[in-house]
């Protein structure tokens, strides 16, 4: 099979084109809205097949080494295939013709359940790369098992459901299908007043917010009390998944667990109502998750060194120690 690799200083390549999205991570244009808020050169490896089959690898050139188009909103980091892409096959020929532009490609958070945290691997080993594959986070889930939400519910945790019954009756929830600029500002006013730092890059969120309300995949919910906003979170919810992105309450409403409230609802809402099989709480091995999450997923981080090149030699060697230590102290 004859298979073109290209490259491209632009993820404009990438619009228009029938790639598969099983999930909010994997399309073009959330790529568009990473590459508009990157303060590092994109570089994007395409690669074609003779049936017109791609595979696409959006990166970032950061300094001596390559990593990948992602950031902190990014729950997993995975290529662009096409419909009846041979993967390992355009990843192969990626990983090789790599070899000409870069002595290192470190690639996170990957995932093992897709398979693509083993494909990539493979794909640059058999390119000639040495690798090593590590644990970077943790990413809890919830399988729903075909689960009504009474049935989940009556699952959780003792001290949540005591906490669900008691404080429900105080906040009003209110649940938004679709983007609304006046309900961004007040989620965005409740984040400037919660317990958290900064928002990392507000004008993506609300331009992926904007999006996913077009494309009928958000699920807002705001917790009001006494008629003030206290409480917002940010779901989507695609290809049977939902996926919880943000959750902000303001500092001085600690004592209504209104966050808790609203995590119920839409658990409601996207078991009950929106049939999902899987709700995922994207990466961060919190030890709140578990009173809503039954499993973990780990993620890993790849690295790649071309050992062709002898400046990648020191990093390959305490990289097999590292390794070595690890194992040893497993052990």
């Amino acid at each position: 099979m004859t298979i073109a690799v290209s490259y491209h200083e632009t993820v404009n390549v990438l619009q228009g084109l029938n790639w598969v999205a099983a999930s909010p991570f994997a399309r073009a244009e959330w790529f568009a809205l990473l590459a508009a808020s990157a303060t590092r050169p994109v570089l994007v490896a395409l690669a074609q097949d003779e049936r017109g089959a791609m595979a696409a690898l959006p990166l970032i050139q950061a300094e001596t080494r390559l990593e990948p188009l992602a950031n902190w909103y990014s729950f997993i980091f995975t290529p662009l295939l096409s419909e009846g892409a041979d993967a390992a096959a355009l990843l192969h020929a990626v990983a090789r013709d790599l070899q000409r532009h870069a002595r290192r490609v470190t690639l996170w958070p990957l995932g093992a359940e897709d398979g693509m945290a083993s494909d990539i691997e493979s794909a640059f080993k058999r390119a000639g790369w040495t690798c090593f594959l590590t644990n970077c986070d943790i990413n809890h889930i919830l399988p729903v098992a075909g689960r009504s939400y009474a049935e989940y519910l009556a699952t959780r945790p003792g001290p949540l459901r005591t906490t669900l019954k008691r404080k429900s009756k105080r906040i009003e929830v209110r649940i938004i299908t679709f983007f609304d600029d006046d309900t961004w500002n007040i989620y965005e006013d409740i984040y400037a007043h919660s317990w958290k730092p900064s928002e990392g890059d507000p004008r993506l969120l609300r331009a992926f917010a904007r999006q996913e309300g077009c494309a009928g995949r958000l699920r807002m919910a705001l917790g009001i009390h006494e008629g003030r906003p206290v409480a917002a979170q940010l779901w989507t919810v695609e290809a049977g998944t939902a996926w919880i992105h943000k959750l902000a309450h303001r500092q001085d409403a600690d004592h209504l667990s209104a966050g808790s409230v609203l995590t119920a609802a839409l658990m409601e809402q996207v078991i009950d109502r929106d049939g999902v099989a899987l709700v995922d709480f994207g990466t961060g091995d919190d030890p709140y998750k578990t009173d809503w999450m039954d499993e973990k997923r780990v993620r890993f981080r790849l690295d790649c060194h071309n050992p062709k090149t002898v400046a990648s030699w020191p990093h390959i060697a305490r990289a097999a120690l590292r390794r070595l230590a690890t194992r040893s102290s497993a052990g």
